[in-house]
C-alpha cells in the first residue's frame, strides 16, 4: 500500500507540478468545448443545406462527411497541422486540434441531424405547408425543432467519444492534460502526475456523460 500511494498518489511531488497540470486541464477543457460547438453547429448547417436538396451540393456533403468518418482523428489532426502549411495555412496546435476534432464530430453530426430530419412523417412536411408556411418556414419551425430533440440524444455520446481525443493533440505539442502530466512525470520520475490528469478527466468528462445518460432517458420518455 504504501508503494502505490508514494508512485501514484505523492503530494509533494503533485504540490510542486500541480499548476502546469492544471493549466493544461484549462486547455483541455476549451479545446474539447470548442469542438462541441463548432462540431455540432458545422453538422447541423450541413444537415440544413442537405434539405434543399441540390444534387452538387449533396454529393460534397457527403464527400465531407464519408472522409471524416472514415479518418482517425489522429490523422487528421498531423495532416492538418504539418501538411496545411505547404498551402499557406499555418495553424497552431490549438486552432489545428480544434479544427480536425471538429471535422471528425460535424461529420458525424450531419448524419445524426439528417437522419432525425428524415424520421420526421412526410405528413410533417405537409400539414405545415397546408398551413401556409413556405419550405423555410416549414424547416425552421416545425422540422428542426424536432429533428434536433431526437438527434441530440444520438450525437452525445458520440460528442464525448470524439472530444476525448483532445489527448491526441500532444502530437503536434498542444499543452493538454495528459502531456503536461506526462512532461511532468518524466521529470519527477513519478506517475503520481498521471493521478491528477486522471481525475481532472473525470471531473470533466463524468458530468458529460451525465447529461447525456439524461437525454437518452428523457427522450425515451418523449416517446
Amino acid at each position: 500500500m504504501h508503494a502505490i500511494v508514494e508512485n501514484y498518489f505523492n503530494l509533494d511531488v503533485l504540490g510542486r507540478y500541480y499548476p502546469s497540470i492544471l493549466a493544461g486541464y484549462v486547455v483541455t477543457v476549451e479545446v474539447a468545448l470548442l469542438t462541441i460547438a463548432l462540431g455540432v453547429g458545422i453538422g447541423l448547417t450541413l444537415a440544413i443545406l442537405r434539405c434543399l436538396r441540390l444534387r452538387v451540393l449533396n454529393a460534397i456533403i457527403v464527400i465531407y462527411v464519408d472522409v471524416f468518418r472514415s479518418l482517425p482523428q489522429l490523422v487528421v489532426i498531423v495532416f492538418v497541422y504539418f501538411a496545411l502549411p505547404y498551402a499557406g495555412v499555418s495553424l497552431s496546435p490549438f486552432a489545428a486540434t480544434v479544427l480536425s476534432l471538429a471535422a471528425v464530430l460535424s461529420a458525424f453530426a450531419t448524419e445524426a441531424f439528417w437522419a432525425a430530419i428524415l424520421a420526421l412523417p412526410q405528413g410533417q412536411w405537409d400539414a405545415a405547408r397546408s398551413l401556409g408556411l413556405g419550405f423555410l418556414g416549414t424547416l425552421f419551425l416545425v422540422v428542426l425543432p424536432q429533428a434536433v430533440r431526437i438527434a441530440i440524444p444520438l450525437l452525445a455520446n458520440r460528442a464525448i467519444s470524439i472530444t476525448k481525443g483532445t489527448a491526441l493533440g500532444t502530437a503536434v505539442s498542444l499543452p493538454e492534460v495528459l502531456g503536461q502530466a506526462e512532461s511532468v512525470m518524466a521529470i519527477a520520475a513519478n506517475p503520481s502526475p498521471l493521478t491528477l490528469a486522471a481525475a481532472l478527466y473525470l471531473c470533466f468528462f463524468v458530468p458529460l456523460v451525465v447529461a447525456s445518460r439524461w437525454l437518452e432517458q428523457r427522450q425515451g420518455f418523449a416517446r
